[in-house]
């Protein structure tokens, strides 16, 4: 299961649509799970297939029962392609949140395990997503994997030469009330990049949160911006922004060059950096308040 069509993880085919295109495409999130899939499912992947279509309305603390549950029963299946496709689909929603390290680090074993069962081909050069998939578990949700496999050092590889574009990266937006913000110009605050979409259920999620982070420190001596940015145009921006009173920095990318740069393939997504512009901490998906404060720990800021 390709990584691009997981979460809300952006193909690149599908990144010049509209806004209501992309939450049609992607309202699932493994879109080879949907109900209208052709995928003929053993009797013992059905009720797997169904809890993952289900994972998204569960609170929380069940979710991340549930999820660790789903890990070990996809590792019991006998070896199939659908295994394969099971394993990444849980782990394409394993991030979205605070579900707990051990429960992550299942999910990694198995994904490590059906890829070992069943080495993904890549494409073009590239590793196979589901590769990428395992090697951003560990390398940002810091979890360990069993994985000696050419294709996995190459994921590695590839995530850190993006980690070095990210860290040179610049760029010039405006907000919404036409002021100019400059990343370089920033050197001496703590920066919290965010990208999102009002489309994108996983960033509404977690946008009550950040406003909570950017109310706590905005005005204080340490020095703490946030800066939100959409490839979307500000009339859908601007009233989903006044419906749910959000009041920080929330930049236009309509050519989505900043969204290049930063090698965003999917939302949400956020960077924190500290006062020297340093690039400390990101995320592959939503957070939780708890997580962006260790994220922002990470910067200095307390």
């Amino acid at each position: 299961m390709p990584r691009d069509s997981l979460r809300f993880r952006i193909p690149v085919f599908l990144l010049t649509l509209t806004g209501i295109l992309l939450a049609t495409v992607l309202a699932f999130p493994a879109r080879s799970l949907a109900a209208d899939d052709k995928t003929v499912w053993s009797d013992e992947e059905k009720p797997i297939v169904e809890q993952l279509r289900g994972l998204r309305k569960l609170p929380d603390d069940v979710r991340a029962h549930i999820t660790m549950e789903l890990a070990l029963q996809i590792r019991r299946l006998p070896v199939t392609p659908n295994k394969l496709r099971l394993a990444g689909g849980l782990a394409s929603l394993s991030t979205e949140g605070d579900f707990g390290h051990d429960t992550l680090q299942e999910v990694a074993n198995t994904l490590a395990a059906a890829l070992r069962e069943q080495p993904q081909p890549g494409k073009n050069g590239e590793p196979g997503s589901l590769y990428v998939e395992l090697a951003s578990l560990v390398r940002y949700e810091h979890v360990e994997a069993a994985m000696d496999a050419p294709q996995f050092a190459a994921a590695m590889a590839k995530l850190e030469a993006n980690d070095v574009k990210r860290q040179q990266a610049d760029f010039t937006l405006a907000d919404l009330q036409g002021k100019r913000w400059t990343l370089r110009d920033l050197r001496g605050k703590v920066v919290l990049l965010n990208f999102w979409a009002t489309w994108c259920p996983p960033c509404r999620k977690e946008m009550p949160d950040l406003e909570a982070l950017y109310l706590k420190f905005k005005d204080k001596d340490q020095g703490f911006v946030v800066l939100a940015i959409s490839d979307e145009d500000s009339a859908k921006v601007n009233p989903f922004l006044a419906e749910r009173n959000i009041t920080y920095p929330v930049l236009l990318d309509p050519g989505r060059k900043v969204n290049e740069q930063f090698q965003v393939e999917g939302i949400p997504k956020s960077f924190v950096y500290n006062r020297t512009g340093k690039l400390v901490a990101q995320s592959i998906d939503m957070r939780t308040q708890r997580q962006f404060l260790e994220m922002l720990a990470q910067a200095g800021l307390q």
